[in-house]
């Protein structure tokens, strides 16, 4: 019986892997995004982007690096929040650690979604990209941790970047709202 309890209070204590995100995003584009996270290529970067989500601490957070038949790149909970000074999106993460890279044999096809580091393959920590078109020279270099399935219309019309290395100048798009799904 002890066991039992032993096991439930670790199911109950332990995170739900959760199979998406649904996320809406204002701004020149509007509408709905949902992502197929995939748990099973990369278990601990699925982890920390439900959590953060489930903290909301996603939401409001700008797409702050957009460059034009490439990505749309947004998750930058600490400089990257509507509201705030977010001339430096990008630079940041969240209080969390950073992860060790998850590198697998998926390709970064239209659709996917990737997660941003430095040179260092091992400092993803919140920000993430969904890619435009495919990008091959991606491939085995940055964790894949999902693929769009519903709004990639929505994608599209996230408002481009017209400075430097795709900076969105003036009022960028955001996610207004992130919502862990089933």
């Amino acid at each position: 019986m002890n066991k039992l309890l032993a096991a439930c209070a670790f199911l109950v204590a332990s995170p739900a892997f959760a199979t998406g995100l649904e996320i809406d995003v204002a701004g020149d584009a509007n509408g709905t995004v949902v992502i197929d996270l995939f748990e099973d290529v990369a278990p601990k970067h699925v982890e920390q982007i439900t959590a953060l989500a489930a903290e909301g601490a996603y939401d409001g957070v700008v797409f702050h690096r957009v460059i034009e038949g490439f990505m749309a790149q947004t998750g930058d909970v600490e400089f990257g929040k509507v509201g705030g000074d977010t001339s430096g999106a990008g630079r940041g993460g969240s209080s969390r650690p950073d992860l060790p890279a998850e590198f697998s044999d998926l390709n970064f096809d239209r659709g996917v979604v990737g997660m941003a580091r430095s040179q260092n393959p091992n400092s993803a920590n919140s920000q993430f990209f969904i890619m435009f078109d495919e990008g091959a020279f991606l491939n085995g270099q940055y964790t894949v941790v999902g693929k769009v399935t519903s709004g990639m219309e929505v994608v599209d019309q996230i408002k481009l970047g017209k400075g430097a290395n795709g900076s969105v100048l003036g009022v960028p798009d955001q996610m207004k709202a992130v919502r862990v799904i089933d």
